[in-house]
């Protein structure tokens, strides 16, 4: 199918999704039209196609499934994604444009599966790989056209003093050929606050948004960021942020208050850091952000993933309903709150509009096996991915048990499709 196809495709279609679960007890049937939401009403209450003909419509039921605004993942490095066996096997791995563009491709389909219908991948630019990286990542972008949205961010090393001239023509070229996000590690370069300058003026030059990674374990420092990220819009990001953890406490206080007030956003990694940050640290103590603490302050907080399977954490999942999990179970907000951070929150930080289980919202949703949040999040085995009003993911599960006395008395549960088979 072309992509001109798959637009028509999913401008005329109908789906209706049947007996679904909402997060305030509901039980309802969800009718899209196109890429929106057309109507919700009680279970049972609608058909496929607004006539009653459900002539053009599709049915898909939803009993036993909780109906959520699919998550997004503000944080990967696809690019650098799935290398962690090749690169134990064969050394360093390929940068080659057609290796970059499978990874990338690979990758961001698994993501798609847990339920990100949209990702923004930060990209390094200039060095050895040039923009040929940033070049296979737009071409695969092209290709994910129509399952999922692929955000790039442009990442360059240096950006001050006399090799800072290079980067700076390396990011302003990667802007030109298409990466729509201005990056960079600000605590990589010899002068941190000169590189953060750098990139929000080369931000305010294209009208773009910022999105920089940095420990956050300098006061004076995120003082000058947000003093400068101030009045820049579309906005700023920064994480993962996780040095802010081990700041004294009225330090950390006073930073959240600065961030806050500046409209900077935070993404934070529950899993761990990511490869851009060669100091980052994985394990519990300094992991994580203080989300809690900047959430009070009022600074918008998302989760995201971070690494893939790469060489900073030859195990990572990319689920954004495993992020959701780990801010919950280290305590520092409620389930919905956290599943919020992984949809809502991180849809705001993207710049992409709110989804609610409402008529008239974008139609980008996760159907998951369960009946609350927590349990979702706890157990989230079968998933179906809506994008643009239609499926482009289904995942199922099935649990089984040895035929014996004791299961059949304790009527172990068994996932299944509500017409007897299994899920």
């Amino acid at each position: 199918m072309t992509e001109n196809q798959r637009g028509t495709a999913a401008e005329t279609t109908t789906l209706l999704l049947c007996g679904a679960h909402l997060t305030d007890g509901r039980t309802v049937d969800v009718r899209l039209s196109g890429t929106r939401i057309e109507a919700v009403g009680t279970a049972g209450s609608l058909t496929a196609a607004p006539d009653h003909s459900d002539a053009d419509g599709t049915r898909i039921d939803l009993r036993g499934y909780l109906l959520l605004p699919a998550p997004a993942e503000p944080h990967a490095h696809l690019d650098g994604a799935l290398t962690a066996d090749a690169s134990v096997a064969s050394g360093p791995p390929s940068y080659e444009p057609e290796d970059v563009q499978r990874r990338v491709t690979e990758a961001a389909l698994l993501q798609l599966g847990h339920g990100a219908t949209a990702i923004r991948t930060h990209v390094r630019i200039g060095d050895i790989q040039g923009l040929g990286t940033l070049a296979a990542v737009l071409q695969a972008r092209r290709a994910l056209r129509g399952l999922v949205d692929l955000h790039a961010v442009a990442v360059p090393r240096l950006l001050t003093g006399v090799a800072g001239a290079d980067g700076l023509s390396a990011l302003r070229d990667a802007l030109k050929m298409g990466a729509g996000v201005v990056g960079g590690c600000p605590d990589l370069d010899p002068d941190p606050s000169g590189y953060a300058e750098a990139v929000l003026a080369v931000a305010a030059e294209f009208g773009l948004p910022v999105d920089l990674h940095t420990q956050g374990d300098d006061p004076a420092r995120l003082a000058r960021l947000a003093a400068m990220a101030g009045g820049l819009r579309p906005g700023v990001v920064i994480g993962p942020c996780n040095g802010l953890a081990r700041l004294p406490q009225a330090a950390a206080t006073r930073a959240a208050g600065q961030l806050s007030a500046a409209g900077v956003s935070v993404v934070a990694l529950p899993q761990g850091g990511c490869g851009a940050l060669e100091s980052s640290r994985r394990g519990a103590a300094g992991l994580l952000a203080p989300v809690r603490e900047l959430r009070a302050a009022g600074v918008r907080v998302a989760a995201g993933s971070g690494s893939l399977r790469d060489l900073a954490n030859p195990v990572g999942r990319g689920d954004p309903l495993e992020a959701a999990f780990l801010l919950t179970s280290y305590g520092e907000c409620g389930a919905a709150d956290a599943y919020d951070a992984v949809s809502g929150q991180a849809r705001a930080v993207l710049g992409l509009p709110e989804v609610r289980v409402e008529a008239g919202f974008p139609a980008e949703l996760l159907a998951v096996r369960g009946e609350r949040i927590e349990g979702v999040l706890s157990l989230a085995y079968s998933r179906i991915v809506i994008h643009r009003g239609r499926v482009v993911s289904r995942t199922s599960a099935v649990r089984e048990y040895c035929d014996s006395a004791t299961t059949a008395a304790l009527d172990l549960p068994r996932q299944s499709r509500s017409d007897g088979g299994l899920a």
